[in-house]
């Protein structure tokens, strides 16, 4: 063999371990909330989650109002300087109020549990998984994280978020 060609031999080799080396670990970042919205938003559980949560939202704007109906009536006892109702009044309005955020902690743990379980049953998670496996593996991504779960994300370039092609990727699968 003649020098030039040992030289560009071991040029291609060098070419190619150095290509070699210099591949990087891609990372993706897909919000799962957005795809749960997006995917499942015209599915009957999540249309009973939604009637649910106007029927709580419609109860704590009914108490609110009667609060402060209450509000109005002592503002008026007070303005006719009776004691004895400004005293009812307040009182009525404490206990309403006391028992509006007792039912506003609870219905919102309430939905919250319900909408977890809704993103976490077993074939939902298995499609999006599946179809998370697929765009990360033709995009040439090495690992794909969940934005609005971690705190180890602490910032991203929008080009890694993969979220938008996961929605279209499953509402084409799902021929809508």
């Amino acid at each position: 063999m003649n020098k030039r060609t040992i030289a560009a031999a071991i040029i291609a080799i060098a070419s190619v371990a150095s290509l070699a080396a210099q591949q990087l670990t891609r990372f993706a970042v897909v919000d799962l909330g957005r795809v749960y919205t997006a995917f499942y938003r015209d599915s009957k559980v999540v249309r009973d989650f939604e009637e649910r949560s106007a029927r709580v939202q419609a109860e704590i704007d009914r108490m609110t109002a009667e609060i402060q109906t209450l509000q109005k009536t002592k503002l008026d006892a007070q303005s006719a300087a009776d004691q004895s109702r400004v005293l009812k009044a307040d009182a009525e309005i404490y206990a309403k109020t006391e028992f509006l955020k007792d039912y506003y902690r609870v219905k919102t743990a309430e939905l919250e549990d319900q909408k977890k379980k809704l993103s976490q049953s077993g074939g939902f998670l298995q499609q999006i998984y599946d179809e998370i496996k697929a765009v990360a593996e033709s995009d040439g991504y090495s690992m794909v994280m969940n934005l609005k779960e971690s705190d180890a994300v602490i910032w991203y370039s929008p080009t890694v978020d993969i979220t938008d092609k996961l929605i279209q990727n499953l509402m084409t699968k799902a021929g809508r």
